[in-house]
């Protein structure tokens, strides 16, 4: 290590920056952003925000900036006392391999410099790779021995030549191995739909990186269980990234997902996630799965604008469209040059990978690796504003194919509702031992969860099942009110009057004189048990017994209370 370095997050709670916030506080917090970096510079920065601007990400990069120097400060101070020196000097090579080396890197220079310039620059990758591994095998055949050691000298050789290469023609001839311009994005193309069955499908291409993506749409029970060391919780939008080998041209097994593959889900998921709307308003768990089937850079930030359009196909009322693109740097002494939308190799070769991914309106995930020392605050500047120009560009291209989320789910997403109840009625929707949920769910088909707080989620494939769920609850919770009219079930009768079931597990009592408006002997002259009778709320008392009376059909309006069948039975 060449010189000490500190981190910082950084949090903005009602337009005022904070440093290292707390949980809590970051619940509230407009940006999430750690960065790391020496005294002079920023050399690494990840996080996700709520539509920042820019300029904001700048001022919180000055604000961790002179908190990263206090940082380091305090471990000079440290290394002080413990009398250690900041950098210890260690020679890796001697002179003499040295020497050895810079001769024979010349001697392949001279004599491949041109080819390896002509492979660098033809357009399509697996042909570019194939050119390439020809000319190194040259190499190999004419300056390698038998011992490995040598060979993998040369590789090294052979990829510090490519690079020189390719870092020449950028910072002289402004121009790119696949004959962009420096600021050019490559070709894209969107489609949405493309797999009919699911929920919600697009399919992003950008050059030759592409991006199949999914969208899911699931009820409640599907939503993801989140054990960390701070919480356990549950999450209802998750993002999963997939890299098979095939969209590299390679043949290997599959052991499960790789830390890059959940790094890059993970950057996508940050860039999304703000769209997301709110469970009252949307109230499904959305799982997106990104498949790449070709990648040559830059595939991350081809799952965020992908998971944008697939999210819209599917219906999803998100805020606004997401797109991300993915920047690079090549810097010798003063020489600086910006690339928009980097290939693979020129992430390998150039010196920073840079990705920001966001709406129209600001920025809502970034990350930034440098590989070298720092860069000033104007390059910092030009590198957020450029990245801007180009994701307001994608944005546009992805508008003509769909600006604004379907209207309609898929015929294949589950239909959900919500209704609120209160809580003290929770039990009575649940019945002794489950009677009533189990009842409900058997007469509808539908799935039904219930929250400590009364929030009660129905859903079914089928929107009859959860109409009629929704009914059967609102019938068990329902209030009776003076003046409302029941169509009720007599579930008993005495000499003194019937009892009449106005709603599930709810009765009141039509007194003998209150049944006709004619003198009767006995309340069986007029009804019997299990008759379905039309009767209107007449008072109801402190103990919330209630008084009916019998009345005709055409006296008033019914309220519409479930009780229709003497074999529907709630408790």
């Amino acid at each position: 290590m060449q010189c000490p370095i500190g981190a910082v997050r950084i949090g903005m709670i009602n337009n005022e920056f904070v440093v290292n916030p707390t949980s809590e506080e970051l619940e509230n917090s407009e940006l999430d952003l750690v960065i790391a970096g020496t005294k002079d510079s920023i050399i690494m920065m990840e996080g996700e925000a709520k539509e920042v601007p820019e300029e904001i990400i700048l001022k919180a990069i000055d604000i961790a900036q002179e908190s990263i120097k206090i940082i380091i400060e305090g471990q000079e101070k440290l290394l002080d006392i413990l009398g250690k020196s900041n950098v210890e000097k260690n020679e890796i090579l001697s002179n003499a391999v040295t020497e050895e080396k810079d001769v024979t890197y010349e001697k392949i220079k001279n004599d491949f410099k041109e080819e390896i310039k002509k492979a660098l620059c033809i357009n399509e990758k697996n042909e570019r790779e194939e050119s390439l591994k020809e000319i190194f095998n040259n190499i190999v055949e004419i300056y390698s021995t038998e011992e490995e050691e040598q060979k993998s000298s040369l590789k090294n050789i052979f990829d510090d030549i490519c690079r020189e290469v390719m870092r020449s023609l950028i910072l002289q001839e402004k121009v790119r191995i696949d004959g962009r311009k420096l600021d050019d994005i490559r070709p894209i193309s969107c489609e949405i739909g493309v797999l009919p069955r699911v929920h919600g499908s697009a399919l992003f291409t950008r050059g030759q990186t592409q991006a199949l993506v999914l969208t899911t749409l699931g009820t409640i029970k599907d939503r993801q269980f989140i054990d960390t060391l701070e919480e356990e919780d549950y999450e209802r939008f998750y993002l999963h990234y997939n890299f098979p080998p095939y969209s590299v041209g390679e043949v290997s097994p599959r052991r499960g997902q790789s830390r890059r593959e959940i790094g890059h889900g993970s950057l996508a998921e940050k860039a999304l996630k703000f769209a997301i709307p709110p469970e009252e308003e949307f109230p499904y768990t959305i799982r997106v799965v990104s498949e790449i089937l070709e990648s040559n850079g830059s595939s991350s930030m081809a799952t965020v604008c992908g998971g944008s359009l697939s999210l819209m196909d599917a219906g999803v009322p998100i805020k606004r469209p997401i797109a991300g693109i993915a920047m690079g740097l090549v810097k010798e002494d003063e020489n600086v040059e910006i690339l928009t939308d980097i290939l693979g190799i020129e992430d390998h070769f150039g010196d920073m990978d840079f990705k920001a991914a966001g709406s129209s309106n600001g920025i809502t995930a970034i990350q930034m690796d440098l590989k070298i020392a720092g860069i000033s605050k104007n390059t910092m500047n030009d590198i957020l504003q450029k990245s801007k120009k180009a994701r307001l560009a994608i944005l546009e291209k992805m508008n003509e194919v769909i600006s604004k989320p379907k209207k309609d789910l898929s015929i294949y997403a589950p239909k959900i509702t919500i209704i609120k109840i209160d809580p003290s009625k929770i039990g009575t929707v649940i019945g002794p031992s489950g009677k009533n949920i189990k009842k409900i769910i058997e007469t509808t088909g539908a799935s039904i969860d219930i929250k400590e707080d009364g929030e009660i989620f129905i859903s079914s494939i089928d929107e009859k099942s959860v109409m009629q769920s929704k009914k059967m609850i609102e019938s068990l919770v329902k209030e009776a009110k003076v003046g409302d009219i029941y169509k009720g079930r007599v579930t008993r009768t005495t000499n003194f009057g019937a009892f009449v079931e106005i709603l599930p597990g709810k009765e009141g009592l039509v007194h003998i004189s209150k049944l006709s408006k004619k003198r009767i002997a006995k309340v069986e002259d007029i009804v019997k048990v299990n008759d379905n009778i039309l009767v209107k709320v007449i008072g109801i008392d402190n103990l919330g017994r209630i008084d009916l009376r019998k009345i005709d059909a055409d006296e008033n309006n019914m309220v519409d209370n479930d009780i229709t069948d003497k074999n529907e039975n709630y408790d």
